[in-house]
């Protein structure tokens, strides 16, 4: 497994080894102790996720509020999404910044988005699937959702159409309103 970092530190891309020949290929995609060792720090994941989503389906930008904050391991297994992660930790030096970096079946590339950031992404492909393990369960009374194209934040969406989005995301609020 190699770790690469990215702008924001605490925001690591995971690239698991790949082993292919003919017959097809073999990779580790989670090793609680490897995972430990190369973000620095114990994590332990309660919940599994699993999305799909249409092309041009944009979800996001969702986080919960503590005591219910997730972390998030996301990685795509069908297709391709632009995926985002935005610092909403108040005080943090990197607060409103956002990376975004595309994960698709072909790359076998994971985001690992700590608790404080809000997450997000947009379908490129006909229908993409995510799986992610998250740190926290579940809240609805902590969920949470910024507008997706908050212009203090300015996430660069490599849209492919016109975006669709859910009741949730068109009502989404402004970084600034955010108190996390």
């Amino acid at each position: 497994m190699q770790v690469i970092d990215t702008a924001i530190p605490d925001v690591k891309i995971i690239e698991p080894r790949v082993f292919k020949d003919e017959r097809g290929f073999f990779f580790e995609s989670f090793n609680q102790q490897r995972f430990n060792e190369a973000i620095g720090r114990k994590v332990t994941f309660v919940q599994d996720n699993h999305s799909r989503s249409s092309k041009g389906v944009l979800r996001g930008l969702h986080y919960q509020r503590p005591p219910h904050a997730q972390g998030k391991l996301v990685r795509c297994t069908v297709g391709e999404v632009f995926d985002v992660a935005v610092d909403i930790r108040e005080g943090s030096p990197t607060f409103g910044q956002w990376v975004g970096i595309n994960l698709s079946a072909d790359n076998k590339r994971q985001l690992w988005i700590p608790e404080g950031f809000a997450h997000g992404f947009v379908t490129l492909s006909e229908t993409a699937e995510l799986l992610y393990k998250a740190t926290d369960y579940y809240a609805p009374q902590a969920d949470a959702c910024i507008r997706w194209d908050d212009p203090v934040i300015g996430v660069e969406w490599p849209l492919p159409c016109t975006p669709i989005l859910s009741v949730k995301d068109e009502q989404g609020t402004a970084l600034l309103a955010v108190s996390f």
